[in-house]
């Protein structure tokens, strides 16, 4: 499947798309804080845009390693006002609300989201499967170990391609059954697995494109890029764009990013090689 019906908007994945991350948190790894305003918000809305960003990704609820699962309505008081002031600025905008309950993706697609993007894959709230359905929004299905104040303690497989794939595999089947149709699948880098582990998955991604579902993938300045170059997500731009290329080389559709501009240049130099081939 090279496309994803967004609101009635056919959306292409034949080439490589960008997504824009958005955290309206005051703890995420990388950029806690720093747009907890609406104005703040919405003024790097429309920097990610005019950089080139199909979609923006908005999350309420940090998922870095050791974070609590919050309170939904402190939730729903950090995205869904931005939401509503994104779509009302930005109309043209693909809006993703980056949660794990169904009642905060039913919130933000009532004021403009059309696309959930559910870490736990409906592990904590298969709800969120019926509203996905029911709204007849792309639904991304994420591979997580556990949750995100558990993924890193000691996280085992006997395969991590493998068990990834068989995980997503069944979840597939069941969204399938339920009867969504568009459906995109995300690895989960860094969501319960140590760094050979996601270095493994990274090279072996392409395995994925056996379930015939667009592939995302989140490798933005996270932890499997800085313990290895030794340094920290500030630093970590040159890094995630090397492994954004591997990536893009291994059938990955869409880069969930920070820093939209070089995810794009990075797609263009792909997109180069491709047609010269």
């Amino acid at each position: 499947m090279n496309s994803m019906n967004c609101n009635g908007r056919l959306i292409s994945l034949d080439v490589p798309k960008v997504m824009g991350i958005l955290n309206v948190t005051p703890d995420s790894f990388y950029d806690g804080g720093n747009y907890n305003r609406i104005d703040s918000a919405i003024k790097k809305v429309g920097e990610m845009i005019a950089e080139g960003a199909s979609i923006i990704d908005i999350g309420g609820m940090s998922s870095r390693p050791g974070a609590e699962i919050i309170d939904p309505s402190v939730e729903a008081e950090r995205v869904i006002p931005v939401v509503k002031e994104m779509n009302r600025t930005f109309p043209n905008v693909i809006i993703s609300i980056d949660t794990i309950r169904a009642e905060i993706a039913q919130k933000a697609i009532d004021v403009g989201a059309s696309v959930i993007n559910d870490i736990s894959g409906g592990s904590i709230d298969k709800e969120i499967w019926n509203v996905a359905k029911n709204n007849n929004v792309p639904y991304i299905l994420m591979h997580m170990k556990g949750t995100p104040n558990t993924m890193q303690v000691d996280p085992v497989y006997e395969d991590v391609t493998l068990d990834i794939l068989k995980y997503l595999r069944d979840k597939v089947f069941a969204l399938k059954e339920l009867g969504l149709k568009d459906i995109i699948i995300d690895p989960g880098f860094g969501f319960g697995k140590t760094v050979d582990q996601n270095y493994c998955l990274l090279g072996r991604l392409s395995s994925l494109r056996i379930l015939d579902c667009p592939v995302l993938v989140g490798l933005s300045r996270k932890s499997m890029i800085c313990k290895l170059l030794d340094n920290n997500p500030k630093e970590a731009l040159n890094g995630t764009t090397a492994a954004h290329m591997v990536a893009l080389q291994n059938g990955a559709q869409i880069l969930r990013v920070h820093d939209v501009r070089e995810a794009i240049e990075c797609i263009k130099i792909y997109q180069q090689l491709k047609r010269k081939k």
